[in-house]
């Protein structure tokens, strides 16, 4: 095959966060637990969603998309990591690196993207609320949900089909727990400034355009919500948004401290710390704040349990 052609390396050692072993089941209980918390707690938001006919609106259907992107994200990442604390090998085989690599920056990517899909939802219910069936219509939400899938697997595509346009001749330890771009070009045995040009570019536009859509939005939201006369209706506008609002508040301090940051300032233990923050807290911890800060999903979970322990 074409690919055996291009590279020596047959498989990549995983370096992780300790070279003591003792250390392992340490780390192996960690994930383990916060990956549980967002598997459970991300299909239940999408179950109570389901079942619940009066959260069939935008707002709950861009939230069962993230839930499920959150599912994709950690479930690429974390089972891998796992298995090697147990066995305590550290090793993926190539084409499963470069298939981690294109479903994380796909999922990863599309997170992305929805987040101001769901921007822009809440900007058109609070600041055009007499527009919003119209503005925000089921064919309207569904092509804006296939684009965000659809750009987030483009880009995923190309960069992955760039990187396996390298060859990989050694060596091949990468200083992180799991696959990602910036670990894997300085193994390449070929020349990668295109590859680097094209992932500053790509992280540049998509990151950025995508990071001031978001703020301008809420920035349109925040006068008009400052413009509503009474207390409790500036607390009512903002408690349909706050919830998104600290998310993508976390989701961008980590993409921005793993992607944008300068090089001088990176290290490899820096780079594994915000990782775990975006491959493992926040998709479990996402679901608790939009549980804890919603009395409609509150309700809808109390509805799936009373479903659940009724049969």
């Amino acid at each position: 095959m074409a690919l055996n052609n291009q590279t020596l390396v047959t498989e990549f050692i995983l370096q992780g966060f300790s070279e003591n072993p003792h250390l392992d089941i340490l780390f192996f209980c960690f994930f383990l637990f916060f990956y549980v918390l967002a598997i459970i707690g991300n299909s239940l938001i999408i179950a109570s969603i389901w079942i619940t006919a009066g959260l069939h609106t935008p707002m709950y259907f861009f939230l069962i998309n993230l839930a499920l992107l959150d599912i994709i994200c950690t479930t690429t990442v974390v089972p891998k990591l796992l298995e090697n604390l147990v066995e305590g090998k550290k090793t993926i085989p190539f084409v499963e690196c470069m298939t981690q690599i294109f479903v994380f920056s796909w999922a990863l990517g599309s997170e992305l993207l929805l987040f101001t899909a769901m921007a822009y939802d809440r900007y058109v219910a609070i600041c055009r609320p007499l527009h919003y069936s119209t503005l925000m219509s089921e064919k309207i939400c569904g092509m804006l949900v296939t684009g965000v899938w659809f750009m987030g697997g483009m880009n995923s595509g190309i960069h992955t089909a760039m990187l396996l346009q390298l060859s990989f001749c050694g060596p091949n330890v990468i200083d992180h727990f799991f696959c990602e771009i910036p670990q894997m070009l300085p193994l390449s045995c070929s020349p990668t400034k295109v590859n680097e040009l094209m992932t500053l570019f790509t992280d540049l536009l998509l990151a950025g355009t995508n990071f001031l859509l978001t703020i301008m939005s809420y920035g349109f939201i925040i006068a008009n919500i400052m413009k509503i006369r009474s207390e409790e209706g500036k607390k009512r506008a903002f408690s349909t948004c706050s919830s998104h609002l600290i998310v993508i508040t976390i989701f961008y301090f980590a993409a921005f401290s793993a992607y944008i940051s300068p090089s001088t300032s990176y290290s490899p233990e820096k780079g594994k710390a915000v990782a775990v923050m975006y491959t493992t807290l926040s998709p479990a911890i996402n679901p608790l704040i939009y549980t804890l800060r919603n009395k409609d999903v509150k309700a809808a979970l109390k509805k799936l349990f009373v479903m659940w322990f009724s049969f």
